[in-house]
Order: structure tokens, then C-alpha cells, then sequence
């Protein structure tokens, strides 16, 4: 786990190196842009570290997980001057900000006092296991990695926009509009595989409280639907989401690598690492989850078979 850490901690120093070295330097406008992106993030940055410390939950940036990146695209929608390519791009983040943090306030993760609500019960297992068990130890992984790390990665994977900042008063043209539609497309992909998780998990839990027998839902896990596809559809299709939204700088720049696709690969190795210490918690609560990760791939069903 310290070895993927360090690895995503010195792949983000690195992006801002391709900045200078491998790509076309920023306008006046996109430095202006950032400047004001930069200022927010370290407010960000410093509300959820400090809080954080003071409350022992560290949650605070699974809370400005889903609000961040909209706040960061109606910033480049306004130095964008509110042209349709910015504004679109905007509205669909929007929409999938309102959608994600409807998922995390269902599940007990948002308060009306901010700083409360459910801490991701994976960062009290990491906290209670060594070397992160130790007082100076955590605060450190908290700030470099919880706080510092995740608010970075969610500001680069919204820097796509940033590049269409390149040529702001161009027209849209309709080839832009097809990675527009392909996000929209995976939000909907992404808000149903959830919707069969939580239906799942609130059914499950249902029997187990009323003491009813659990039926299909006896292995404890879900493996129908999409679910049965693949193990992490909702992490397949939120990759693929700004995946496509990278993709929009592609159209509007023609350049088919740029430096923000740092964002987006950042993101999938995030998931990576995520994905598989969930597995092994899900594989030692569950006797059949072995079973269902042997039989059915991580991310990719039509590439990958395990």
C-alpha cells in the first residue's frame, strides 16, 4: 500500500514537468484560469487536512469529492466567457457531481455540521494497521495522500477544460460533441450499476434486521445486473467518464496527447489500488467472493477476462 502511495505521490510531481518540457505553453488565459484553480484547491486543501485532524475523520475529501470538480468547471466555464463548448462541458461535470453526491449523502456520508458524517470504513482499517498505526504516521499519510494527493488529482482530472481554454472563441464543432455524449452516456452507466448496489445492500441489510430469511442475497455481495458483467462496473464507468471528458480537450485542441491526460490516468491507477483493497476485505467478510473474482473481470469485460 506505502509503495502505490509513493508511486501516485511521485507521478504527480512529474505532471507538472510534462507541462513545461512536452507540451504547447499556456495562454495568458489559461494561466490566469489556473491561478484562480490553484487558489481553491489550497483552500480545499487546507480545510479538509485541518479538519480532518481535529475531528479524526478523515472523510473530508470523499465529502469535496463530487462539489470540487464543479466548482472547477464553472471557473473555466467563466474565463471560457460562457461559450457553448464550456458551458456543456460544465453542465454534464454538474450532472455528475449532483448525482455522485446524492449516492454519498444516502449513505450516511454528508451532515448538516460538515464536518461529521460517515467515515469510508477503509480508512479506519488502514489507521488501525501498522505502520499507519502509529500518531505521526497518520497525520502524514492523511496529509500527503488523503488530502494533498486526492484534491490535486481531482483538480488535474478537470484540467482538460483548461486546454479548451486554448481557443475559447472558436466555434463547437460537432466532432467535440461525440466525447460530450459518451460522458453522459457513462454517468447513466455509472448511476445504474449503483442503484443495483444500494437496492442490493439495503435489501440485504432489510432481511438481516427483520430476521427474514436472505435468499439470493445470502452471499452478501451483488452479482447480478451489470454486476454480473464485471466486478467494479460503477469504477469502470466513472474512469470512463473522464476519460471522455479528457478526450473533449482532444477535439478541441487536435491534439491527441496532451499533458491533462495526467488526470485521468492518475485516476485509473487510483482505482486500481482502491479496487483491490476492497477485494481483499470483501474476500475475508464473504466465503463466495473468491469465487466471483476468479469468474468475473475487474474492470473490462470485453478485454479483460480476470
Amino acid at each position: 500500500m506505502l509503495r502505490t502511495v509513493l508511486l501516485l505521490l511521485l507521478t504527480l510531481l512529474l505532471v507538472p514537468l510534462s507541462v513545461l518540457y512536452f507540451d504547447v505553453p499556456l495562454t495568458d488565459l489559461q494561466n490566469t484560469a489556473l491561478h484562480t484553480l490553484l487558489t481553491v484547491w489550497a483552500i480545499a486543501v487546507t480545510w479538509c487536512f485541518v479538519t480532518g485532524e481535529l475531528t479524526n475523520n478523515v472523510s473530508q475529501v470523499d465529502k469535496l469529492w463530487s462539489i470540487m470538480p464543479v466548482v472547477y468547471v464553472w471557473i473555466m466555464a467563466y474565463y471560457g466567457g460562457w461559450q457553448l463548448r464550456f458551458l456543456a462541458m460544465a453542465i454534464l461535470v454538474t450532472i455528475w457531481g449532483i448525482r455522485l453526491s446524492y449516492n454519498f449523502w444516502r449513505r450516511g456520508g454528508y451532515s448538516l455540521i460538515p464536518w461529521k458524517g460517515t467515515e469510508d470504513y477503509r480508512w479506519e482499517i488502514l489507521r488501525s494497521r501498522a505502520p499507519l498505526n502509529k500518531r505521526l504516521a497518520w497525520t502524514l499519510f492523511h496529509l500527503f495522500f488523503i488530502t494533498l494527493y486526492q484534491q490535486s488529482l481531482i483538480l488535474l482530472f478537470c484540467l482538460p477544460m483548461l486546454l479548451a481554454l486554448e481557443n475559447p472563441d472558436g466555434p463547437l464543432q460537432w466532432y467535440e460533441v461525440l466525447p460530450l455524449a459518451c460522458m453522459l452516456g457513462f454517468i447513466i452507466l455509472e448511476t445504474v450499476a449503483d442503484q443495483q448496489q444500494y437496492n442490493f445492500q439495503t435489501e440485504k441489510y432489510r432481511r438481516l434486521v427483520d430476521k427474514k430469511d436472505p435468499g439470493p442475497y445470502a452471499s452478501g455481495f451483488v452479482d447480478t445486473g451489470l454486476w454480473s458483467l464485471c466486478r467494479h462496473p460503477n469504477y469502470a464507468a466513472e474512469q470512463l467518464v473522464w476519460v471522455s471528458f479528457y478526450f473533449c480537450s482532444v477535439a478541441a485542441t487536435g491534439r491527441l496527447l496532451n499533458w491533462s491526460v495526467s488526470g485521468c490516468i492518475l485516476l485509473m491507477l487510483l482505482f486500481l489500488g482502491s479496487s483491490d483493497f476492497s477485494e481483499k476485505i470483501s474476500a475475508s467478510k464473504y466465503p463466495g467472493y473468491a469465487g466471483y473474482m476468479a469468474s468475473k473481470p475487474r474492470f473490462w469485460p470485453a478485454f479483460v477476462k480476470k
